[in-house]
């Protein structure tokens, strides 16, 4: 457990990939008969880097329009993304959520940090009510900036008031938690919820956590 007298770290979550399982394949298996077919069209089509543009701002509309002039022919899919956005949505990580949960109730300050889009976010949060366990929850697309970009970070520390040697921070994109790393962050690459719970025990974030993992 925390040294008495000393500040409990703030822990910083990212959303999809730890606690939320998001992946636009749970959408497309129902789409695209062959798996081959579907992950052409995932890193060719609708691929990383055209979505991070709508994590960064970019409108849904204005990215089908774009997609759709390189692949007229796959438009129907290249639609389908946002119509049936929240069918990438396969529910939570159930093992990270019970660690959210008792960190919140060991009164830890939570808040998180996510590249997502402003247009489906809200379809997040009204299905996941552990979102409103979060002091706060820094959006990618509401300020223009993604992860891995140093800025980010900088303004989530500055929106919380912290400094980065004051956070835990949980993310299961190496590049991003590499960048917090540098910038002073204890950060954690997420694997799973047994190796999550296994961290924060060495760290004294959660009881018994060791025995558990």
């Amino acid at each position: 457990m925390e040294t008495p007298g000393r500040v409990p770290p703030v822990v910083v979550f990212d959303l999809g990939g730890v606690l939320i399982d998001w992946n636009p394949r749970h959408l497309y298996r129902k789409l695209i008969e062959h798996e081959a077919t579907m992950e052409w069209f995932l890193a060719e089509v609708c691929h990383t880097a055209w979505n991070a543009e709508q994590d960064r701002g970019r409108r849904f509309a204005i990215a089908i329009e774009e997609a759709a002039a390189r692949h007229p022919e796959y438009r129907p899919l290249i639609e389908a993304y946002f119509a049936r956005w929240e069918e990438m949505l396969a529910g939570e990580i159930e093992g990270s959520v019970a660690i959210l949960e008792e960190l919140r109730a060991a009164g830890h300050e939570l808040h998180a940090l996510t590249n997502w889009s402003a247009e489906t976010f809200p379809f997040a949060r009204e299905r996941f009510p552990f979102l409103e366990w979060f002091e706060s929850i820094l959006v990618s697309a509401d300020v223009g900036l993604i992860k891995p970009d140093p800025a980010i970070f900088h303004l989530l520390l500055e929106r919380i008031g912290r400094t980065a040697v004051e956070c835990v921070y949980i993310d299961d994109n190496p590049d991003n938690v590499a960048s917090a790393a540098a910038l002073g962050f204890d950060a954690i690459a997420f694997e799973s919820a047994v190796q999550l719970r296994a961290a924060l025990g060495r760290r004294g974030l959660l009881d018994g956590t060791a025995e558990r993992a």
